[in-house]
């Protein structure tokens, strides 16, 4: 069973707690679909959000920036197949957008997902529903959570149906990524990194682009791809987020990239580390975090790097779960790196 929650609630719950693991920003990527008549299939997990030119035609009709299938489909649905951005995942619930699909949006959709060892997903793959069957509104954000929580099962490969045709704009689906981590236990690892279950759950804003941009891989094409806040004007003021680690670990290393951010990088940085168990201790008003890295100036378009057996990196004899990234007084930062050994 799928329960509908608002924006704010899926922020709290969803978004502030898994990662988008189809998103094209993370790799990825439309494999097919039944029809894309009117707009392609591939809009739906690009990473901005949709928009609208009423004067803009194509050949087979009104522009859409989504995905938009033809009318009358004598099939009970039209479907698109995702590969996931990530070797595998648990799925909790998903964002689907019918933004400027008014009149013509999809009416119903289901997600189901499946989990291929080799190649890609066929005639005979074994696909299971992971939200059901839901209603969709014209022009508006949907959000769907399972009310049994997360999937216990893993998948790489899922097919959004849409009952019977129509449009959606944009699509995420989160969930938890299944971390590969090495055997060896004394090898350096970025413990931020998506790809290894590190998640932004916490930040004090993100006006111009999100956190979980600092997580990506690779330093990416432009500043719309990292994290950028509001220009503060308040005396004192510093802007944070709160990473959790994919696994409680002993860090060597830690990289800050202002990679794009030529004129409105920030003007100093910090990093601070904690051990606890839970997001909500590190995110509590008393939590008693340790500077990692004090107050440095930053750079323009620089990758800023600290290593343990350096003066700058210090406190880093005891493992930590979480690390807090701060930015003073504010700015955009593309890239956080956090590098150690499982502990």
């Amino acid at each position: 069973m799928v329960e509908i929650v608002d924006q704010a609630a899926f922020e709290a719950q969803i978004r502030s707690k898994f990662t988008d693991v189809i998103g094209k920003k993370l790799g990825g990527k439309v494999l097919s679909c039944s029809d894309e008549f009117f707009a392609a299939a591939a809009n739906l997990i690009e990473p901005k959000a949709p928009i609208r030119d009423k004067s803009r035609y194509t050949y087979n009709g009104a522009w859409y920036d989504g995905w938009e299938t033809r009318r009358h489909n004598p099939e009970p649905a039209d479907w698109v197949i995702i590969k996931m951005g990530v070797s595998s995942a648990s799925i909790v619930g998903c964002e689907v957008d019918t933004a400027f699909f008014n009149g013509n949006q999809a009416p119903f959709i289901d997600v189901e997902a499946a989990f291929v060892v080799d190649g890609e997903p066929d005639e005979n793959t074994k696909w299971t529903v992971v939200i059901d069957k839901t209603e969709c509104l014209p022009s508006q954000r949907h959000f769907f959570v399972r009310k049994s929580g997360a999937t216990k099962e893993q998948y790489n490969y899922v097919r959004l149906n849409m009952y019977p045709d129509g449009g959606i704009a944009r699509f995420r689906l989160y969930g938890t990524p299944q971390a590969v981590f090495p055997e060896s236990t004394t090898e350096s690892i970025d413990l931020a990194s998506v790809y290894f279950g590190g998640v932004a759950i916490a930040f004090s804003d993100e006006h111009f682009g999100t956190v979980d941009n600092l997580l990506l891989p690779g330093r990416g094409v432009d500043m719309g791809d990292g994290w950028e806040t509001t220009r503060a004007r308040t005396k004192g003021h510093e802007d944070w987020v709160i990473v959790r680690l994919g696994a409680r670990s002993v860090i060597d290393r830690v990289i800050v990239d202002t990679a794009f951010f030529r004129g409105n990088f920030p003007d100093q940085i910090r990093v601070e580390g904690i051990d606890v168990t839970s997001d909500s201790s590190a995110v509590a008003s008393d939590a008693e975090w340790r500077v990692l890295v004090a107050n440095q100036k930053a750079k323009a378009d620089f990758i800023h790097e600290f290593a343990a057996g350096e003066s700058v990196l210090s406190n880093v004899d005891t493992p930590i779960s979480h690390v807090k990234l701060v930015m003073i007084p504010d700015g955009g930062i593309k890239r956080l790196r956090v590098y150690g050994r499982c502990a």
